[in-house]
């Protein structure tokens, strides 16, 4: 049985915990700066709870530690944990920006290290312990930690892919944008159908089958195929009356968004082989209502 300890009970580091113990492994450790916080997960999984202090890291002696905590802490959990590991355990964190790097004063000890970073929007523990089926993982560091985390990310269901340590905060960019950057999309078009005198839970009622028509069709096409609307039939008729009536009643926030993924949608018609005319001009018109914002 493969035995772990978590460092930073927040919602990943709940979610990873309760799967993995579904899934078989022991989870020894959850160590946390308030273990109060981590109780409910102790419910879950069992587990020790143990302050984030140089003794009580000392007596962890797992196969395999997860660094769960906020980005900024990362470096300094893993200077701390060098300082007082008895043992060469694998190490991983989780964070999408950063890369293997961070855990270097591992490395110099003989640890073996990598990060491990689960492609899925986790808001909450417990729910998100349910998520990582089919999801892909983010995967890099040193071969022998590189498999484990395959392994792993396999056990618990999911898919993996490399990368290499320099390109993590890229991919980071990337995964931000079609995920965190949706929703703020998503509160864009509720902002502009609010305007209709439709509320906000009614607003989100009436775009959410939309969105997933639009996922569904990404999965069986190209970006470029996928696109539909005014864009997509290059209709400078409808754009124009579609500024006019932002203008009047959204943000100016709201209107640069539509403006933004405006111009890169024209990228995209034209891939599906718009007309390039009306193509110019919706460009020319989108350049135009920049300048005004």
């Amino acid at each position: 049985m493969r035995r772990i300890s978590i460092i930073g009970i927040g919602r990943l580091g709940g979610a990873l915990a309760i799967a993995l113990a579904r899934k078989g492994f022991l989870i020894e450790n959850l160590i946390a700066r308030k273990p109060e916080k981590a109780q409910i997960i102790s419910d879950f999984v069992g587990g020790n709870l143990m302050n984030f202090s140089p003794e009580d890291l000392s007596e962890i002696s797992s196969d395999i530690i997860f660094i769960a905590t906020q980005d900024f802490e990362i470096e300094n959990t893993a200077r701390v944990l060098a300082e007082n590991l008895k043992g060469k355990p694998v190490v991983f964190h989780t964070s999408g920006s950063l890369s293997s790097e961070m855990l270097q004063n591992l490395r110099e000890i003989g640890c073996t290290v990598g990060s491990f970073h689960p492609l899925v929007s986790i808001s909450e523990s417990i729910l998100g312990a349910n998520r990582f089926e089919n999801v892909y993982f983010c995967i890099e560091g040193d071969a022998e930690a590189v498999e484990i985390a395959e392994n792993i990310a396999a056990d618990l269901g999911g898919k993996y892919f490399t990368i290499e340590s320099k390109h993590k905060t890229l991919y980071h960019a990337a995964a931000v944008t079609a995920s965190g950057h949706v929703i703020a999309l998503f509160d864009a078009a509720i902002e502009m159908l609010a305007k209709c005198g439709v509320d906000e839970d009614r607003s989100k009622e009436i775009l959410l089958p939309l969105i997933k028509s639009t996922v569904e069709n990404l999965n069986e096409q190209t970006t470029a195929e996928a696109l539909t609307g005014t864009f997509a039939r290059a209709d400078v008729e409808t754009l124009e009356k579609h500024l006019q009536v932002l203008r009047e009643n959204v943000s100016d926030e709201a209107l640069e968004v539509y403006l933004q993924l405006g111009e890169r949608s024209t990228h995209l018609a034209e891939k599906q082989g718009a007309d390039k005319a009306k193509l110019a001009e919706i460009r020319e018109k989108i350049s135009l209502a920049k300048k005004k914002c």
